[in-house]
């Protein structure tokens, strides 16, 4: 969706350079302004449930971003993107530093990484695609319902995601290791 930015900005929305820039600064905003509010509050436990509602939320917002003709309605719905993505990376990351053992923590993590890296240039090729075969309104809510098609089957085919709590560890902490035994340590590379 990002890079059809330009095309809603000129040719859907007609809000020029300056309309484009506040429209792209929209996204971060929201990013932003979720990453402040995470701060604020509590940890949050449920993260599965969260990060199965966040994603659920950045595709409908991708779908009202894509049918909006309304500059302050898309610049809103942007934001809300920002937002609601910041709390999947977070729930995500989180996730994936709690559930991976530490010896492969760091190599789990880079895999993740170049996977986030790569998804996003695969995401502009497939707009830019979309868009140039249908339209940009088109690809970006085809985006939208791509997005919370894929949600529900993860939802489906991983109960265990659903269910996910990040307070489950200290609840099994103790059971697991006594202060005798000696805590492994991760290879590193050298």
């Amino acid at each position: 969706m990002q890079a059809l930015l330009p095309v809603y900005a000129k040719d859907i929305l007609d809000v020029g350079a300056l309309g484009y820039g506040m429209l792209a600064a929209s996204l971060d905003l929201g990013a932003l302004s979720m990453a402040i509010l995470l701060v604020a509050l509590p940890p949050i436990k449920e993260t599965g449930k969260v990060l199965l509602a966040a994603v659920a939320m950045f595709g409908v917002g991708t779908i009202v971003f894509g049918l909006s003709r309304s500059y302050p309605l898309s610049l809103a719905a942007y934001a809300f993107i920002g937002m609601a993505d910041s709390v999947s990376v977070v729930m995500r990351q989180t996730t994936i530093q709690l559930a991976t053992p530490d010896a492969l923590r760091g190599r789990v993590t880079s895999v993740n990484m170049l996977f986030i890296g790569a998804s996003n240039q695969l995401g502009a090729v497939e707009s830019g695609l979309v868009a140039a075969a249908t339209t940009a309104t088109f690809a970006v809510v085809s985006g939208g319902i791509g997005c919370l098609v894929v949600l529900g089957a993860v939802a489906a085919l991983m109960p265990e995601l659903r269910r996910y709590r990040t307070d489950r560890e200290a609840d099994e902490a103790p059971a697991a290791a006594s202060p005798s035994e000696p805590v492994p340590v991760a290879d590193t590379p050298g």
